[in-house]
């Protein structure tokens, strides 16, 4: 199995870039993993946010390939805790034979079609964060969940 992570968007150099780099340089040593950036939608004043919903829908689905298992990080999905979601990861290791594919929207979400597509929803919170800061806390999840499988000191109860 492979994990990709796929955002709308770049996340600009700084602090929270290096942050990101810091914890996708870690992962590969536990499973292949890649970040997919597509790119922004450029807005303009006729623009609604169905239409960008819809642009970038189509984008991240035309980023999909054949058999991925493809889970939406929204805030309605379903919670875990890092425990969980570290057997989640090893129960999908086990059956899934091509990508784990992880989502991240654009500032509007995701289009229907995108929703309908999916195989599950996940929520890092109830709470409402900004896309760049969803990508760290989720490579930061990813890599602490391979340290829970390897009994590694990394997370602690």
């Amino acid at each position: 199995m492979k994990i990709a992570l796929i955002c709308i968007g770049r996340t600009q150099q700084g602090p929270l870039r290096e942050c990101i780099d810091r914890y996708c340089a870690r992962i590969p040593h536990y499973i292949p993993f890649q970040i997919i950036e597509l790119p922004d939608v450029k807005t303009t004043k006729t623009l609604t946010e169905q239409k960008q919903k819809e642009m970038e829908g189509a984008a991240l689905l035309a980023a999909l390939q054949p058999g991925d298992w493809l889970t939406l990080l929204d805030e309605r999905g379903r919670e875990y805790t890092s425990r969980e979601f570290a057997k989640l990861l090893s129960d999908k290791m086990n059956v899934l034979p091509g990508r784990l594919v992880m989502a991240i929207g654009g500032p509007y979400g995701f289009s229907q079609k995108v929703y309908d597509r999916a195989d599950a929803m996940h929520s890092l919170s109830k709470m409402t964060f900004p896309h760049e800061m969803v990508r760290l806390f989720i490579t930061e999840q990813i890599y602490r969940a391979m340290t829970i499988l390897r009994g590694e000191p990394y997370h602690h109860d």
